[in-house]
């Protein structure tokens, strides 16, 4: 099956610039794809310095829909928001006033990537930080998933100018051989390469995003050393599994005809060590808009689809590792099920693990709000537009009863699922019941983008000539 890679290199054009990411473009464009990959065909999408991080989540979210492998190679920086202090992959436009809005939530990577299946998902990174970004990723980790293999390093600010990517060279270097071993091997041998570079950094390696150890030759008790590590069989987000991927925000499919046009900007995700984030998945087939600073290539044959958990000092007990595998078991079985095209069995199991949540841990709890928005997203995938607004239009209407703020990241994007799945809904009648309760939402909860709620009233008006 062919795989799918994207080449991602982002920083900020002016004067925040830390890193020169796109510097590192240039080599790995050298490498085959097939090499990139580690397919025997593949397909290759590269974004040089992107302005927009819209458009670059609909690349995202396009490579995460892929059914082959998917190897993500991210080359920038990291930026805070000043609002919900999350860190950010500074685009083209960033400045440290405007990251909330020129600049693409992390969150926006991991949950792309969460969902799909562990042994066909890597992220290889070489980013660097400014200070506040330096202290996040020191504190919390840089949280790509609980299953997403991630290889890399996150440096400090420097104290010379702008700094060279030099991890990915290496690795692109090594790539240029014509030969990609694992991806463990890969990255070993690249930090060989830079060894005395990148003494200091935060060395990333297996899943999740978590540091494993200090950069070699950094001196033992370095903050490589402190960054708080999952403890084993802890559950971090969503479980993997569920091979159909998706993110915050969504875009609307010109081909699926949405009623509306409107495209809520993605809420920012579930902090960093929640027990059970929102739960999404990507639409197959999403029609990609071209992207500045951005040009495909494909092999021949390819497709033309483009919390840091517990600390180690407290092991979980059995309880806690059977819990953790009892959901596995149950994404995985959803996924093969989804696969199959069973979208009433995928429902029945997720139902099922939905009332035990209920009735172990109450309505509002996030265990049993995991499995309300994972029902959610599987009445998308069976293309039930209508039942998925309703479920998420509950889902927002829960956390808020049970006291979450209107701007809390897991009740916007609640909301802004609903207004996108309300928007693709075929059925006028059913449209016209559904937006009454959208629209009060609407009005608790405007979301990023400026304008929701009047599309909202907008749209009731159109369906109500039908």
């Amino acid at each position: 099956m062919p795989g799918t890679v994207l080449l991602l290199a982002a920083s900020p054009l002016g004067r925040g610039r830390l890193v020169d990411a796109a510097g590192v473009l240039p080599v790995l464009a050298a490498v085959a794809p097939s090499v990139l990959s580690g397919t025997d065909t593949a397909n290759v999408v590269e974004l040089a310095d992107p302005l927009e991080p819209q458009a670059v989540l609909t690349r995202l979210r396009a490579a995460a829909a892929s059914p082959g492998p998917l190897t993500v190679y991210v080359s920038g920086q990291l930026q805070l928001d000043r609002r919900q202090r999350l860190p950010h992959l500074a685009l083209a436009r960033t400045t440290a006033a405007t990251v909330r809005y020129t600049a693409l939530p992390w969150h926006w990577i991991r949950e792309e990537l969460r969902l799909r299946s562990a042994d066909r998902t890597a992220l290889v990174v070489d980013l660097h930080a400014d200070a506040e970004a330096w202290r996040h990723v020191v504190e919390r980790g840089l949280d790509c998933g609980p299953s997403t293999a991630v290889y890399g390093r996150v440096a400090p600010p420097g104290r010379r100018g702008v700094a060279e990517p030099s991890y990915m060279k290496a690795v692109a270097t090594l790539l240029r051989s014509g030969h990609r071993p694992p991806l463990e091997t890969l990255h070993q041998q690249a930090l060989g390469r830079v060894a005395e570079e990148i003494a200091g950094n935060l060395v990333l390696g297996g899943a999740g995003g978590f540091a494993l150890g200090a950069a070699p030759g950094s001196v033992p008790g370095s903050v490589a050393d402190s960054l708080p590590r999952p403890a084993s069989g802890a559950v971090s987000g969503a479980v993997s599994g569920f091979a159909p991927g998706s993110a915050p925000g969504f875009t609307a499919d010109p081909a699926a005809g949405s009623a509306s046009g409107y495209v809520p900007r993605p809420a920012a995700g579930s902090s960093p060590g929640s027990a059970a984030g929102p739960a999404h998945g990507s639409v197959p087939g999403l029609a990609q808009s071209p992207v500045p600073g951005s040009t495909d290539r494909s092999t021949p044959g390819s497709s033309d689809r483009s919390a840091p958990g517990s600390s180690a000092r407290s092991a979980p007990n059995s309880s806690v590792r059977s819990a953790a595998g009892s959901a596995v078991d149950a994404h995985a079985a959803i996924s093969a099920a989804v696969r199959a095209g069973r979208h009433g069995e995928a429902d029945t199991i997720a139902a099922r693990h939905e009332l035990a949540a209920v009735r172990a841990h109450g309505p509002a709890s996030e265990d049993a709000l995991h499995w309300s928005e994972v029902r959610a997203d599987l009445a998308m995938f069976a293309g039930d537009a209508a039942r998925s607004c309703r479920a998420w239009l509950d889902v927002a209407g829960v956390r808020l009863a049970a006291g979450q703020s209107v701007d809390a990241p897991a009740v916007e994007a609640a909301v802004d699922r609903a207004h996108h799945q309300w928007g693709r809904i075929e059925d006028a009648a059913r449209a016209r019941e559904l937006g009454p309760a959208l629209a009060e939402l609407r009005l608790r909860v405007p979301g990023r983008r400026s304008g929701a709620l009047e599309n909202v009233q907008r749209q009731l008006r159109q369906l109500q000539t039908q």
